[in-house]
């Protein structure tokens, strides 16, 4: 009978599931600027006429798929754990929404790869942002689980947690800007586009922790400028995914979505420890919703 590993816990296996989402998003940004979606010759989910991948785009392609399929087993696995723990039900149901979505994510992906050959207008902006969409709230959902799970076991203050939650989003707000297309400092090209993915992901996984930890410290107003820093966020993810024509007036509203967003997680974090100060609040412990 299989045993399992002491190291091997939930909390670590969620939070392993949810930087493996991540990766999965990220590359899959990677590949879809490169032009590598489209180099299996349109075929899911064979590649080039077979199993295995006979160029360096179609080799992307392929990565793409087998890091999509792994990380789908490894979600699934989170749910049945989460479903078979005793843990807050706020875990488990972040858990299996996560995995319910996965293989919506998995259709919509093989819609985006056969263009017009398997599915007449597959390659189009509604597939492209109900692919988007869903990957992020897969995300999002598997860091909700995280967060849940390992609160009890974090051996810090809330109001510690808190403080590094926005510090860590004021950090991923100024990255994300020098990375954003809004922002014309470097080009927009296929590794840039991942990494402003990868580094806006993160940062909305410290928001995340954010607004939940606020609410449990009885910062409304934080809170809502928190919450609203991440839909700004999220805004300017999705203005840079090409799900709209990149004209000029949409640039502006990119460029305000991501000033808006480093002003208010800025402008929370200053708030938070001027209304802390040093010394107080260290004590306080959260309690699960």
């Amino acid at each position: 009978m299989f045993s399992r590993p002491d190291w091997l816990t939930f909390e670590r296996y969620t939070a392993t599931a949810t930087g493996m989402a991540g990766l999965l998003i990220a590359l899959g940004i990677y590949t879809a600027a490169s032009g590598s979606g489209l180099a299996c010759a349109q075929q899911w989910p064979l590649c080039d006429g077979g199993v295995l991948p006979q160029t360096i785009p179609s080799f992307v392609e392929w990565f793409h798929r087998l890091w999509a399929m792994v990380t789908g087993f490894v979600i699934a696995g989170a749910a049945l754990w989460a479903w078979r723990r005793d843990v807050p039900r706020s875990t488990t149901t972040a858990a299996v929404v996560a995995a319910v979505l996965t293989p919506m994510q998995a259709v919509f992906g093989a819609i985006t790869v056969t263009l017009e050959g398997a599915v007449p207008g597959g390659y189009s902006a509604p597939v492209h942002a109900a692919h988007f969409v869903t990957g992020v709230s897969i995300f999002l959902g598997l860091t909700y689980a995280t967060l849940t799970v390992a609160e009890g076991s974090l051996g810090r203050s809330l109001v510690d947690r808190t403080e590094t939650a926005l510090r860590v989003a004021v950090g991923g707000v100024l990255a994300g800007l020098v990375l954003s297309r809004a922002v014309p400092l470097v080009q927009f090209g296929p590794w840039v586009q991942a990494a402003f993915y990868l580094v806006s992901l993160a940062t909305l996984a410290a928001l995340v922790a954010s607004v939940r930890w606020l609410g449990q410290a009885g910062r409304s107003r934080l809170r809502v400028t928190t919450g609203v820093a991440a839909l700004a966020l999220a805004g300017t993810m999705v203005l840079g995914r090409d799900l709209v024509f990149y004209s000029g007036a949409v640039r502006i509203v990119n460029l305000l979505l991501v000033l808006l967003a480093v002003a208010l997680v800025a402008g929370t974090a200053w708030s938070f420890d001027a209304e802390d100060g040093p010394d107080v609040g260290r004590s306080r412990v959260a309690t699960d919703d």
